[in-house]
């Protein structure tokens, strides 16, 4: 990974900790006289990190590259400084003692992302387009040919990127960060701390059909969709995902939502707070998710379920009935006529139990 800062601009090891929140760090163990409060000036692997960048290890099974680590210091569990204050000859770097070390590292690359940004003035692009009844806070930073629609409110230390539409009466929260070419429909709302990326869609209208036949058999009747999306605070939305406004309620992202990239939200679906999806989820409309929900890549969530609280959903898995009990589900299995999968599927749900009594006839 290449040096995030030049060294005049590098911190020292125990200053960077103490800018660090959430009390993670258990000790400093100094390093070798070269390393005995070193400038930290990037992160790095185990392999990669040179004797600028600080690296980490979350697990002892990582002890053969942490006794060859170039890097100036090294996050490790207690168990780990243990193993390494017993070996001949000591190696010269500092070592930072965490329970944590992968949530440190999160903390730190998050301090070095801030620090490496550009400072970049609170302005409005000539090219940008707002409506005369936006409220725009002086912080603000617009960038060239967005679109801000009437009685929008965008708080403090915002920034909006290139190409982004955003329509009427929305509101967004402070230190908000909205990339380039974000759309963002009327009446959305979107607390503090948001990060969205490019090419996300929020608000659009969800899927709402009636059958038709006045039309023409099998035809669809259109239902306009008069709710929104509300969105909480510290939030993160990635690359072309889209959540669809509800038909008449909400749909609702409460706080420390995560969505990975290309993901689709359902109208009406309400997704709990602290809740993560990994790319290419699906959750179709009026599905509620509880909290602290974690959705592997691709997983399939039919609409009108109840998902409770700390269910693991592993990747590719479709998901048909509501789950109550917190736990990881994981399921695939081969497509075939329903009717027929129906009655294969019931029988696998059995498998267990059918086992169990075969054994008890083998032994008879």
């Amino acid at each position: 990974m290449p040096v995030l800062l030049d060294l005049d601009r590098a911190p020292a090891l125990s200053e960077l900790l103490k800018a660090i929140p959430g009390g993670l760090v258990q000790k400093i163990v100094p390093g070798s006289d070269a390393f005995a409060d070193p400038a930290i000036a990037g992160l790095g692997s185990l392999t990669s990190a040179g004797p600028s960048e600080i690296s980490f290890a979350v697990h002892t099974k990582y002890l053969p590259q942490i006794s060859l680590a170039r890097a100036c210091a090294v996050i490790v569990l207690p168990e780990i400084d243990e193993q390494i204050a017993a070996s001949d000859p000591v190696p010269p770097y500092a070592r930072v003692v965490c329970k944590h070390p992968y949530l440190l590292y999160a903390r730190l690359a998050q301090w070095f992302e801030w620090a490496r940004q550009p400072a970049r003035a609170a302005a409005v692009h000539p090219t940008a387009v707002i409506d005369p009844t936006a409220q725009i806070a002086p912080s603000v930073s617009v960038g060239p040919y967005a679109v801000i629609g009437a009685r929008t409110r965008i708080d403090a230390m915002t920034q909006i990127g290139a190409g982004t539409i955003i329509g009427a009466d929305v509101e967004i929260g402070a230190s908000s960060n909205i990339h380039a070419r974000v759309t963002i429909y009327d009446r959305v709302h979107i607390g503090a701390r948001a990060l969205i990326l490019s090419g996300a869609v929020l608000g659009a209208d969800g899927f709402g059909f009636a059958p038709d036949p006045s039309i023409a058999r099998g035809a669809w009747g259109r239902i306009p969709q008069f709710g929104s999306v509300v969105i909480g605070n510290d939030v993160e939305i990635g690359a072309n995902t889209t959540v669809d406004r509800g038909a008449l309620e909400d749909t609702v992202l409460e706080d420390g939502v995560k969505l990975d990239n290309q993901i689709m939200i359902g109208h009406n679906c309400r997704i709990g707070a602290h809740t993560a999806a990994a790319a290419c989820v699906g959750v179709a409309g009026s599905t509620t998710i509880g909290a602290r929900c974690t959705l592997g890549g691709a997983a399939m969530l039919s609409g009108h379920l109840v998902i409770g609280d700390d269910v693991h959903i592993s990747g590719g898995t479709a998901v048909t009935y509501n789950i109550s009990k917190p736990g990881r589900y994981t399921g695939v299995f081969p497509s075939t006529e329903h009717s027929e999968w129906q009655r294969n599927a019931a029988v696998v749900s059995q498998l267990a139990a059918l086992r169990k009594r075969l054994r008890v006839l083998e032994r008879g």
